[in-house]
């Protein structure tokens, strides 16, 4: 049973509304008119033992996964037994997600008193303090790179999977690829980070692990992804587009398989360090 059966969740409340297609017009001498789908997203506040911690806007889906990656991953806990209970409000375009942690985890986190304002497009608004954005992170125990054939015609059964961003275009996506080759799980959201968040939570609620395969994500690489990948212990992560140079610098030095796949060439690994560290 995964230790996350020890956490009380009442019903998640209904966060996905009904979703209207939006009117267009083209911008051209014909003027066509049209509808598309979009992207949800609403403002999600997230309270630590009543004590407000951050607002952020996230797609409504998923929300308990995403309450719980973003708590491993940005070191609010250090374990998924420090989460005693979840429960989640919505209303209107706000969502509200009160959660109990244990005293430990709390007292830690009056220590840094910081207050998070976070958006779609940068985990690491609000970050008051360069220690905080660098933190000290263990490193991972070394693992072997996935079977090259693991990554073969990646792209194209990532868009088989990406439900919500078909019909609106707007969605990243995080994914986990099992130890057969076979993508496990797909998680969605605005934010990049935010996606990287649901799965890993995702992933802890299951009780499986992220080093028993490797986790893609649709998004550039920046550090934040590291970070959150070293926390949420990932083996091998997995980025469709061109990583920063510090995130691979921090890749190697934390030991976490870091590998660039490319549209029309041959994955590209960054770490380990080729010929050996």
């Amino acid at each position: 049973m995964s230790r996350c059966a020890a956490i009380s969740v009442p019903s998640e409340p209904p966060t996905s509304q009904a979703q209207d297609a939006y009117a267009y017009v083209e911008l051209d001498g014909a003027a066509q008119c049209g509808s598309a789908m979009l992207a949800e997203e609403c403002a999600l506040a997230i309270a630590y033992n009543g004590v407000a911690h951050a607002v952020m806007m996230v797609s409504p889906t998923a929300v308990e996964d995403f309450v719980i990656g973003f708590s491993l991953s940005s070191g609010v806990v250090d374990s998924v037994g420090e989460i005693y209970d979840i429960r989640l409000r919505r209303s209107g375009d706000t969502l509200n997600a009160e959660v109990q942690i244990a005293n430990r985890a709390f007292w830690a986190l009056k220590q840094q008193r910081r207050q998070l304002a976070g958006t779609s497009g940068c985990g690491l608004c609000g970050v008051a303090a360069l220690e905080q954005a660098l933190p000290q992170l263990r490193p991972l125990p070394a693992s072997p790179l996935p079977p090259a054939e693991h990554l073969h015609d990646l792209r194209t059964r990532i868009a088989g999977v990406q439900s919500l961003a078909r019909p609106s275009g707007a969605l990243h996506a995080a994914l986990f690829v099992d130890a057969d080759g076979a993508i496990g799980l797909c998680r969605e959201d605005i934010g990049r980070h935010n996606a990287l968040d649901k799965l890993i939570g995702a992933l802890r609620q299951q009780g499986r692990s992220a080093r028993q395969g490797f986790v893609v994500v649709t998004s550039r690489c920046s550090l934040e992804l590291i970070h959150k990948a070293v926390r949420g212990e990932v083996a091998t992560l997995v980025s469709l587009s061109a990583p920063t140079s510090l995130s691979v610098r921090w890749a190697r030095e934390h030991r976490l398989n870091l590998i660039h796949l490319p549209h029309h060439s041959a994955p590209r690994v960054y770490s380990p360090l080729p010929g050996g560290e």
